[in-house]
């Protein structure tokens, strides 16, 4: 049966396994769009296997790397992080420590640098004042009190926020992007005006509340989104073939 596959995926690079709290007699199961977004894991997930997303040694690696990739490719960030490395201050005390120009230079490869060592430096003044930088205090505080406080950082959006949260904190929320939203109205699943937290939403309310799926999830959808449902699509071949409808 559909439902006990779903129940019984396993994510081994994770260690995941979709909880039946979500899915089991709930009645989120007749909903249709419950078993669309369950079809379009399990048919990603069978043809792509786990993405290993997000990658960094540390959480705050992770962190830094959800501000330094905005609007640029994750080969531009790797650069720049591992600049962050040989200077020995991929950490809260050391980036604190730089001058903003210093920042910049480091991190130019990930595009928009100034700005960027500008909004690093604002996260970390942030980190500083609120948890004396000790992430761990930080992990402590509830997803929702700790994402309002993340929104009201310069530079930080819904998406970085979310990401900061999910992958850096393993926090239990869904993080949407471009690729996401894309995906989900060429299906027929949202409109392409559809908001930030309504896609968000549809995930929060039809997937069982896992950090590991959630973050499985959205690393497949951008997987798909770079390889094959470009701006211009290329359908042939699609895991999600006769799923909703296509546009």
């Amino acid at each position: 049966m559909a439902d006990s596959k779903w129940q019984n995926t396993e994510i081994r690079s994770s260690k995941l396994r979709a909880r039946s709290s979500g899915f089991g007699a709930n009645s989120a199961l007749r909903n249709p769009q419950s078993a669309i977004l369950k079809e379009i894991f399990q048919k990603l997930y069978k043809a792509y296997g786990p993405m290993h997303w997000w990658p960094g040694e540390t959480p705050f690696e992770v962190m830094v790397g959800a501000i330094l990739t905005q609007n640029t490719s994750w080969r531009n960030v790797e650069k720049a992080i591992q600049n962050l490395k040989e200077k020995k201050v991929l950490h809260v005390k050391g980036i604190h420590r730089l001058k903003r120009s210093q920042l910049a230079s480091l991190i130019k490869s990930s595009g928009y640098f100034r700005i960027k060592a500008e909004r690093l430096k604002a996260f970390v003044d942030f980190l500083s004042e609120n948890y004396n930088g000790d992430l761990k205090k930080m992990m402590k505080e509830g997803v929702e009190t700790l994402r309002q406080k993340l929104l009201q950082v310069k530079g930080i959006g819904p998406e970085t926020a979310d990401s900061i949260l999910l992958y850096g904190l393993k926090k239990r929320i869904f993080v949407v992007d471009a690729y996401t939203k894309r995906i989900l109205s060429r299906h027929g699943i949202t409109s392409a005006k559809t908001s930030y937290d309504e896609v968000q939403r549809l995930f929060m309310d039809y997937l069982p509340h896992d950090e590991g799926l959630f973050n499985e999830y959205h690393a497949l959808l951008v997987h798909l989104g770079k390889t094959l449902c470009k701006k211009i699509p290329r359908c042939d071949g699609c895991a999600l073939q006769g799923i909703g409808q296509r546009a």
